[in-house]
């Protein structure tokens, strides 16, 4: 039960939120709520003003734009990205992510915006976010800015956000042709976090060797990661079954794993060994289709 006092505003525009976040002390931001109303329940989080975003209808939408770039609003639902054709033509990976998340009430109530600005480090859509090469797009008082993914994700629940910044689009830039990506995950049995999850994005030359992979693994450190070590063992080589293994063992090298309750650290960096390996095969399966 949430105890404490709180306003509650509903602006109808980006900027009148800002404004409102602005004014009114310690504020919120809610979208879905699945992740800060658990937080005010357990009175970890005691806004003074929670600023809903859902009348906003500029942040629930996907489009393509004239150079390609696939928009996605920040109050899209994980389902609408899920089940949309584009994202599933062209983000695979992020679609597969986005149907992996929670259940079906939270993937039909929780947004992407709001995943990413909770930046929970067991959070799903972080990982294509960071393997697509995804740009945040955010306003706030001192206007719109744009963040790379890679730049995003500081630590545990902790981005680049600054104060009074909204998140307001998450940007996909248009995947080169031969392209695959897939998500594989193993998640949580109870909450459907990941323990690790990992996306891949790979594409192939004409002769079907690997130009170019990007590799985003979330659930295993403190903050989803890029797993570079893997991503350079692997771009260059013909794709086999060796240099797939030889690139998956590395996806681990930069990061101190985690250790709690759901895995050890050393359980966490063989699952991601075993996941990344699955991602890449599935990637590069779709890039040659």
């Amino acid at each position: 039960m949430i105890t404490h006092p709180f306003t509650y505003q509903a602006p109808s525009t980006i900027e009148e939120a800002v404004r409102e976040l602005g004014r009114n002390g310690e504020s919120k931001v809610i979208a879905g709520g699945h992740s800060l109303l658990p937080l005010m329940k357990l009175g970890l989080a005691q806004p003074e003003a929670l600023i809903d975003l859902r009348r906003i209808a500029s942040l629930r939408e996907i489009r393509i734009e004239d150079d390609g770039i696939i928009a996605i609003g920040a109050l899209t639902t994980h389902r609408d990205i899920a089940h949309d054709p584009t994202v599933r033509a062209k983000l695979a990976a992020l679609a597969e992510a986005a149907s992996a998340v929670g259940d079906l009430q939270v993937r039909a109530r929780g947004t992407i915006g709001g995943s990413l600005a909770h930046a929970d480090p067991a959070a799903d859509e972080p990982a294509p976010a960071l393997a697509f090469d995804a740009t945040i797009r955010a306003i706030g008082p001192k206007g719109r800015r744009d963040i790379k993914a890679t730049e995003y994700f500081k630590g545990t629940f902790e981005t680049a956000l600054a104060e009074n910044e909204i998140i307001t689009e998450v940007r996909f830039p248009a995947p080169a042709g031969r392209t695959g990506s897939a998500y594989a995950k193993f998640a949580h049995p109870a909450s459907g976090f990941a323990v690790t999850g990992v996306a891949a994005v790979v594409t192939v030359k004409a002769d079907g060797s690997v130009e170019r992979v990007a590799i985003g693994v979330t659930g295993a450190a403190a903050a989803a990661y890029r797993a570079t070590a893997a991503e350079k063992a692997l771009a260059g080589t013909n794709g086999d079954a060796k240099a797939i293994a030889a690139a998956a063992a590395k996806a681990t090298d930069a990061i101190t794993a985690l250790s709690d309750l759901a895995a050890s650290s050393e359980y966490r960096k063989h699952l991601v060994t075993v996941y990344a390996k699955r991602a890449i095969e599935r990637a590069l399966s779709r890039a040659k289709a």
